[in-house]
Parts: structure tokens; sequence; C-alpha cells
């Protein structure tokens, strides 16, 4: 039996994090410089049911059944397993790799996931649809962040533009006019469960001024989008610029997302804001020209990497 393989993006979020939660669109692209990749290999002449994974990245290797059952990448080969019996599955062993940076806000989870259940289902004959790879990858998704917005599964699984609101059917998005998106890292890891549950909390204690910040969060991705699908996409540097105050103030930002922010800005981004769940990962800024500039002044002021993204038309 030949090897299965598949690749998902990453994605990165333009507007909307937190806010989307609360019944707010989001609008999240998927950013293919950056992948996972799941090979399964048929293992000739192990028992039925083995599983073996191997992830070199997390320095993992096991059979699958020995992780604990919150482990994702247990939880996402049993949601492809389903109710079938163990002697069904064929013994097989698992490769994953990434080059998407972990805690990052890029996605990595839903990435890793999604690949993995994409890779295993084929290697079972399944064939299943881009909504089915996106549901099950959802349930996954619950481990790593409690209540996730549903945008990471949505955007890697179809590897589109997405405009999001929760509840809703998603929007694929038109892009009419490509842009470029320069992607800087802080060295700080995302704390996306850590920031939800703070935000809920804080939501809690101070519904009316969350209720504000959220609806002005969305207010922002509303014109983004108008902005996005009538192609002037350089506009949307001070959309940018006004999300990253919003979110400064539901308190996910840091002081070294200030700064990465701040420099980018200065460095001549039209615009720019923290992007994903905060309290760590990276940054996003709109960039036109000066691109090499504004990469020097981002690494001068700390960013462990950075990523220049072209988003394409659709």
């Amino acid at each position: 039996m030949p090897a299965i393989t598949a690749t998902s993006p990453g994605k990165i979020i333009l507007f909307g994090e937190h806010a989307v939660v609360y019944g707010e669109p989001a609008i999240a692209v998927p950013i293919s410089s950056v992948q996972t990749r799941a090979i399964v290999n048929a293992v000739i002449g192990g028992s039925s049911g083995e599983i073996q994974i191997d992830a070199p990245d997390i320095s993992l290797s096991a059979a699958v059944m020995e992780l604990d059952p919150n482990h994702p990448l247990r939880a996402a080969v049993v949601a492809v397993v389903g109710n079938k019996d163990p002697g069904e599955i064929p013994a097989c062993k698992i490769q994953i790799s990434s080059t998407i940076p972990a805690a990052s806000g890029l996605g990595s989870g839903a990435a890793v996931s999604t690949a993995l259940i994409r890779a295993f289902s084929a290697f079972l004959g399944q064939r299943l649809t881009d909504e089915q790879v996106s549901h099950l990858t959802f349930e996954v998704e619950k481990i790593h962040h409690g209540t996730p917005s549903g945008i990471d599964n949505t955007v890697i699984a179809h590897q589109k533009p997405i405009y999001y609101l929760k509840g809703e059917p998603f929007q694929f998005l038109s892009i009419g006019t490509p842009f470029s998106i320069l992607i800087a890292g802080s060295g700080i890891p995302g704390q996306t469960k850590e920031a939800i549950q703070q935000v809920r909390q804080n939501w809690i204690n101070d519904p009316d001024r969350y209720d504000s910040l959220f609806k002005s969060i969305g207010e922002i991705s509303k014109m983004a989008k108008e902005l996005i699908d009538t192609g002037s996409p350089v506009d949307l540097g001070p959309l940018m610029d006004e999300n990253h105050i919003l979110l400064q103030e539901l308190g996910v930002s840091t002081p070294e997302l200030d700064l990465l922010v701040d420099t980018a800005r200065k460095a001549g981004a039209l615009g720019a804001k923290l992007s994903g769940g905060g309290l760590g990962g990276n940054i996003i800024a709109l960039v036109d020209e000066g691109i090499d500039q504004i990469t020097k002044a981002l690494t001068k002021s700390g960013a462990i990497y950075t990523l220049n993204s072209l988003i394409p038309s659709t």
C-alpha cells in the first residue's frame, strides 16, 4: 500500500479575534508559506489496530493508545476511527512534521489535526469532505482551547479566506486585489486558552463594557470585508491600528507585542496589530513597500521570526 500524504496550511486572523466568540464577525486567511504534513504508511506484519505516531518536532514517538486520552493527536485518530472495530484498522505509522511555529496564533494545532485526519481517513478508504474534516478538527480544537471560535478549523480545512460569524454558515471571502502581510513572532508562546478564559471572566464581571468592545471590533471586521471586496486592501492599515487598540483594552496584548506593532508602524507599515489569541504569539503588519526595512526593524526589536505572506486574489 503506498504512503498517504496530506498537507495543511497555517492561518492568520486579520480581524475579529475574541469578539468572534461573542457573535461578531472575523476575517481569517490561510498562509501557505508554512504548513503541516502528515504521512501514513502501512506496517507490514504489524497487528491490526496498532497505530504508531512519530512527531519529531515535539519529540514524540509512541503508540497512539499509549497517549493520554486527551492528547490532541490521539483524539484526532480516535475521531477518524469512530465506531470501527480495532481489527478493521491496518497497522500503520503516522509521521507528522510542520513548519508552522507552535503557539503563535498561526493555527499550528488545527493544521496538525487537519493533516492527520485527512491522511488517516484516506488511508482507511474514507473520503471526507472539507466540512467533515473541519468538524472533526473542531472537536480536537476543544482540547487545545476549551471554547474555540471555529475559525482555525474552518479556514485551514477549506484552505480559503473566510468571513466568519459563529452560528452562521461561513462565507468564502473574495479577494479582488492581492496584498502582503508581514508576520512577526514575539518569542513568547501564545496562550489562546488562557486568553479566552481571561476575556470571558472579564466579560462576566463587566458585560456592558466588554460587549461594547466586541461590537466595535465587529464593526471593524465589517468595514475590512468591504474594503477587501472592493479591492482596496491598502486602506486596511488604519483598521488594523484601531483593532489593536481594542485588543489592548480587552487585556490580551503584551508589552512585547505592543513594541513590535509600534516598530512596524514606525518602519513604514500601513498598519499593524496582534493576531490570534494574544498574551504572546505574533503580530501582523500590512506592508506595501519597504518590506526589508520593516523586517530589519522588527528583528532588531526582538522578533524571533518574520514571514512575508502574499494574500492572493481569489
